[in-house]
């Protein structure tokens, strides 16, 4: 598929998350303007933010897309909807949580979307699955991975090594 390269972050922490992102990558793989091409390792991580709660599984996907960013970001937040996310507290527990980190090399600032994601050069729970499949991916002048070198990964456990295990999980576009 032609297109545009978008990278995705994935993550959860309530009920099966880790069944969760693989059922929306299915879904968005399924689409016929989506197709996921590189999927991270997966990863167990610490809370981030408001730590007082179970620690999350994360995961970073690309995905070659004919839709626009906020087409993409409207994809994502109706499979969220779909797995009975709820937007309770910031940073708070989810079921799972999908964010439009990168789209192309486009930066673009609006009330729904922000691109590239702005705080991801922060976040050691990103950078690291984005680091499995993008090292030399420019994110504000600098890679994937030279932005991993500062970032804080104390506690990011690898959950699963193979990075098809989101096929390896029992799930159907329709369940």
């Amino acid at each position: 598929m032609d297109g545009h390269l978008a990278t995705l972050g994935l993550g959860g922490n309530i009920g099966d998350p880790v069944a969760l992102m693989a059922r929306a990558l299915v879904l968005l793989d399924a689409r016929a303007d989506c197709a996921v091409t590189d999927v991270s390792k997966l990863y167990r991580t610490p809370p981030w933010g408001k730590i007082d709660q179970a620690w999350f599984f994360n995961a970073c996907a690309a995905v070659r897309t004919t839709l626009s960013p906020d087409d993409l970001l409207d994809a994502c937040l109706s499979i969220e909807l779909q797995m009975k996310r709820e937007r309770v507290e910031r940073w708070g527990p989810r079921t799972i949580d999908i964010d439009v980190l990168t789209y192309d090399n486009r930066a673009q600032q609006s009330q729904t979307l922000e691109i590239p994601h702005p705080r991801m050069t922060e976040r050691g729970f990103v950078l690291k699955p984005l680091a499995d499949f993008a090292p030399d991916l420019a994110i504000a002048g600098r890679t994937v991975a030279d932005w991993l070198k500062d970032a804080d990964v104390t506690g990011i456990e690898i959950a699963d090594t193979c990075s098809h295990w989101w096929r390896n999980i029992s799930v159907t576009p329709s369940s």
